[in-house]
């Protein structure tokens, strides 16, 4: 069945349908050598190149399937593919691919680590954060200064931030000592430094902040940082799923080399405690629930 040009080169990886009708209307693109043209449709033994690169789109990326790794992002590392002053970038650790190119979902800002998902399928990316999916993120963070109850109430009601509303679904104290204390919190959006700004907005400061899970995707305690691994078949379908997509395994295994790739250890990452994995509607107040903070190794 023949598809919408940009939607082919979306799920590719190549960016979103609006940035790709662009270069399709820039004369970038070339199905079977002759310059596309806005509205074109291709089917599955079409040829395509994009500024004269092939790309794997069509018949041979349906039967390679899509890839899908996790990566622990460090301190210091930024989520775009260049930058002007010389920063190391997340994708500087990944392995190189042939006619695809790594998509991140989602981003973490420079001083926030913690989990990332790659993947070669835009159409994913786009789905898994686009705000109407209302996709789970859970953070570690370690707060400096007092925080009480009325605080955490406020902050799970909803607070006012530049760029309007924003709430957490769930908060839970997870320890500590002296003026640093952690927190795991929940929310299901991914606006710019929402976690720190809502702290913020309480007068608290944020000195750690970590990802610790995406959807019901664990970080696993031998990913350490800087390191990545790809996601075992039954979490990469599980993630197809909450993007209401069809899973295509790939053909093969990406055959991982290099001293970025993370060592498996037996890891048995579980999914979260029922009381996190909910819809807000059933949103427990601040204290309640079975679940007594992170993992042995989280946050910290």
């Amino acid at each position: 069945m023949d598809e919408k040009l940009q939607k082919v080169l979306a799920r590719a990886g190549l960016g979103s349908r609006r940035e790709l009708e662009e270069w399709i209307v820039a004369g970038r693109v070339k199905v079977n050598g002759k310059v596309a043209g806005l509205g074109d449709r291709v089917g599955p033994d079409d040829k395509l190149m994009v500024d004269g690169k092939k790309i794997l789109a069509t018949r041979e990326a349906t039967a390679a399937g899509q890839y899908l790794l996790l990566y622990n992002k460090p301190l210091g590392e930024i989520c775009t593919r260049n930058d002007p002053e010389g920063r190391p970038t997340v994708f500087d650790h990944l392995p190189r691919l042939t006619h695809a190119r790594w998509v991140a979902v989602g981003r973490l800002d420079i001083n926030t680590t913690g989990l990332l998902l790659f993947t070669t399928d835009g159409e994913l990316a786009n789905k898994l954060m686009h705000p109407g999916t209302r996709i789970e993120r859970e953070y570690a963070v370690r707060v400096m200064g007092e925080v009480n109850d009325e605080m955490l109430h406020a902050m799970q009601r909803g607070v006012e931030l530049e760029d309007g509303p924003a709430r957490f679904d769930a908060i839970r104290y997870a320890g500590g000592e002296g003026v640093n204390h952690w927190y795991h919190v929940v929310l299901q959006e991914g606006r710019n430094r929402e976690v720190r700004r809502i702290w913020e907005s309480q007068g608290l400061k944020v000195s750690r902040l970590k990802r610790v899970r995406y959807g019901n995707i664990l970080i696993p305690s031998y990913v350490k940082a800087g390191k990545f691994v790809e996601l075992p078949v039954n979490e990469a379908k599980s993630l197809y799923t909450l993007a209401g997509l069809r899973y295509r395994p790939p053909g093969k295994s990406l055959e991982l080399k290099g001293r970025y790739e993370a060592k498996r250890r037996g890891d048995k990452r579980v999914a979260p405690p029922k009381d996190v994995r909910r819809n807000t509607r059933s949103q427990p107040e601040y204290g309640s629930g079975p679940w007594r903070g992170p993992r042995k190794g989280q946050g910290r």
